[in-house]
């Protein structure tokens, strides 16, 4: 039995042996001088002229709550979507198509406060 988990075993020496060459080589190798450029903090290429604490809009965080919403629907329906013939062989069409009903009634709510709040209108 634990002679199965040897792949797996090897698999996880070779990317810890990788990370660690990754991580030390450069540190050892590379250039070390720092100067004014190189301890500025960079940020997708564009230099920072806000600190870094302000608050974000509450629009920021609806926005993404709508990602989160929709990025999970696709995560459950793809598996359920796979075994849906097994579910109804097994059970009752309607005992199949049950608990994804209630996954997307939850999701329906989450849309719907995420439409009143305003999350879906283009405007700032």
């Amino acid at each position: 039995m634990a002679i199965d988990y040897l792949p797996l075993l090897i698999l996880v020496v070779i990317a810890t042996g990788f990370s660690i060459i990754a991580v030390t080589v450069p540190a050892l190798l590379g250039p070390t001088k720092a100067n004014k450029q190189k301890l500025e903090a960079y940020e997708s290429g564009i230099i920072p002229f806000h600190d870094a604490r302000r608050r974000f809009p509450v629009k920021y965080y609806l926005v993404a709550m709508l990602f989160i919403l929709f990025d999970i629907e696709i995560l459950f329906m793809y598996p359920w979507a796979a075994i849906i013939r097994d579910l109804r062989d097994n059970f009752s069409m309607g005992m199949a198509l049950l608990p994804m009903g209630f996954f997307l009634l939850i999701l329906i709510i989450g849309l719907l406060y995420e439409w009143k709040k305003g999350a879906l209108d283009l405007q700032d």
